[in-house]
């Protein structure tokens, strides 16, 4: 396997800390590596380099001057393209908004400025967030950083593999059904969606209120950590205050481990041995799994209505045709299904007071080959509902998930294991991912991208 590309922002910190190294040198690197690797990966829609640049040397100045804002200070992270930026393009992957310039900053790029973050630009995704592939934008599909030749996953594509391939030491994506857990399973790295509404998604632009989540994508679970604690309402900055030997694992094997990739199911078995040993132990349990997508679906096409009255061929033809799947549910319909949410919500609580965390394999399959998806198009949806299988259920749920490299396929492929909690325990996920993966050498393994 070849070596890291670059180090976690948990080291690297330390070291622009001591002024060992300066975050203009960071940043022009990644923006070097961005110029060399972006054209076969197209995960950047667009990149910010002269600010970018601008923020560097500010972080160096102040570094330099003993003002130190913390571990984020002077790193070069990366936003999913549908996160507002003040005066720069936000396009949500999309021809309708491929001139939208925001005069505001949504929060939690204002709460990533605080804390000294270089911000090197916007990052391609499905259009709208509708969709497991990153392969449907204006911008073209996002590649896969260990092989071209597969997707990215999606919705926040371009997110994970820029994170995969070193163009950036984070990035912020967002999860309405997988949305960050996915596309960081299929590339090799860490991806966070917290508790619901832990994260704000002010100034984000939405795909479903009810299940829409911000979170990070990042090379390491503590590097995650250090991203949540910025952007979160309540982080759980001190994950070393839970003892993963006092842990209850669940493992629901109905649904979640149903017609699972027998090589996936293979590294999920070998990560269950070592969570054992780390843990109080695991127990099989049942989970009782919503699968409607109604509410999804009327509130998607509620954010649209207006724009595709209007100007429906700026369009990708099967982004609308998915939202359009939402358009004539009746209101009392939704209220329902919005009532039914929180008593589903209230509901799953319940299963926390026999087991403190689940696990699950992150996707059931590993990534799909782009050009097969591309010559048999009528594929894409079935693969990204499957895709998403087992991320959905913890949106709909609301609870805190992470995924966690946990192996590759034969083929190279990475693979990614789920780890959820109760709601508000981010720091338990994270505890179990951090202790899974110092105890296993999956996270030291990187793409070699040409």
């Amino acid at each position: 396997m070849p070596q890291p590309i670059l180090e976690p922002i948990s080291k690297i910190a330390e070291r622009l800390h001591r002024r060992e190294i300066s975050p203009v040198d960071l940043t022009e690197d990644c923006l070097a590596r961005i110029e060399k690797l972006n054209p076969s990966l197209n995960a950047f829609i667009t990149v910010t380099a002269e600010s970018a640049l601008a923020q560097a040397k500010q972080a160096e100045s102040e570094i330099q001057s003993g003002n130190w804002r913390g571990p984020l200070h002077g790193i070069p992270i990366g936003l999913k393209d549908l996160i507002d930026t003040a005066g720069v393009r936000t396009t949500a992957g999309s021809a309708l908004y491929k001139d939208r310039v925001p005069e505001h900053d949504a929060e939690v790029v204002r709460l990533l400025r605080n804390a000294g973050a270089v911000l090197l630009g916007k990052q391609n995704m499905h259009e709208f967030a509708y969709g497991g592939s990153s392969m449907i934008s204006h911008y073209g599909p996002v590649h896969n950083a260990w092989n071209p030749g597969y997707i990215a996953g999606g919705s926040s594509g371009g997110s994970a593999t820029a994170v995969a391939a070193g163009l950036c030491y984070g990035a912020i994506g967002t999860d309405t059904a997988g949305s960050i857990r996915e596309p960081a399973a299929l590339c090799g790295v860490v991806g966070l969606k917290a508790t619901y509404g832990n994260v704000s998604t002010q100034g984000v632009i939405p795909l479903s209120r009810s299940f829409d989540h911000v979170g990070p994508i990042t090379r390491t679970v503590e590097d995650a950590a250090i991203l949540l604690a910025a952007i979160a309402e309540s982080a759980s900055k001190p994950i070393e205050n839970v003892k993963p030997n006092t842990l209850r694992i669940g493992i629901p094997r109905n649904f979640f481990y149903e017609d699972v990739d027998a090589e996936i199911f293979a590294s999920i078995e070998q990560a269950t041995l070592v969570i054992r040993q780390l843990t109080a132990g695991t127990r099989e349990i049942k989970l009782s799994v919503e699968t409607d997508r109604t509410l999804q679906a009327a509130e998607s096409y509620a954010v649209h209505a207006d724009s595709i009255t209007s100007r429906s061929n700026l369009y990708q033809p099967e982004t609308l045709r998915r939202i359009l799947s939402g358009k004539d549910i009746p209101e009392a319909e939704i209220t329902n299904h919005r009532r039914q949410l929180e008593i589903t919500r209230q509901g799953i609580q319940k299963i926390f007071d026999d087991v403190d965390l689940l696990i699950t394999p992150t996707t059931p399959i590993p990534a799909p080959d782009l050009a097969e998806l591309e010559a048999n198009p009528e594929n894409l949806r079935p693969r990204e509902i499957i895709l998403l299988r087992n991320t959905r259920p913890f949106n709909v749920w609301g609870l805190p998930a992470i995924s966690v490299p946990c192996g590759f396929t034969k083929a190279g492929l990475p693979i990614g294991l789920q780890i959820a909690g109760a709601p508000g325990k981010e720091a338990s996920v994270l505890q179990l991912a951090q202790a899974y993966e110092e105890a296993t050498e999956w996270h030291t393994y990187h793409p070699q991208v040409h």
